[in-house]
């Protein structure tokens, strides 16, 4: 990438054909590193997801029962709810205006509410709780992203489970 570059500075004419090709390579990597971030954020979200359900799972089942997903699921949607309620405790005490946490508060409204009506929707994408193979790639995975690739998704929705 240094060397592109200076070779860029070198290069007089705008539009002569070396500048060109210099400046298509440099886009390119540009997109593709943005690309590879997009990426790495992306896996990064679906590993703490699957992380928080790995540890929420007990211990001694096996497979688990259609009930018991949706009990979860609740559990994943309500987990912002104790946050809520300290912001608004500390919001209510006090002579300010404004709030001090509004910036949280709605980043945690909306992640609520997106996530609320995708599972109304088309449904969370988690791993299969009902297959017997996919729990026991779930209870040995240690939480690195480079094996998320094992998991076999499937996408759970509230009327799906009822």
């Amino acid at each position: 990438m240094p060397k592109v570059t200076r070779n860029l500075d070198k290069l007089k004419h705008p539009n002569s054909r070396k500048t060109l090709t210099l400046a298509k390579k440099l886009n390119r990597n540009e997109k593709k590193s943005e690309k590879k971030l997009g990426t790495h954020i992306k896996h990064n979200l679906i590993g703490e997801k699957i992380l928080w359900f790995k540890e929420r799972i007990p211990e001694d089942c096996t497979v688990l029962s259609k009930e018991q997903v949706l009990e979860l699921i609740g559990t994943y949607l309500a987990r912002f709810d104790e946050e809520l309620e300290q912001i608004t405790l500390k919001n209510s005490i006090g002579q300010r205006k404004n709030s001090q946490h509004a910036s949280r508060k709605d980043m945690i409204n909306m992640t609520k509410k997106n996530e609320h009506e995708e599972f109304e929707t088309c449904g969370l994408e988690l791993p299969d709780f009902l297959d017997h193979q996919q729990m026991d790639v779930l209870r040995k995975w240690d939480g690195e992203l480079r094996f998320l690739q094992h998991f076999k998704l499937r996408r759970f929705a509230r009327k799906h489970l009822l």
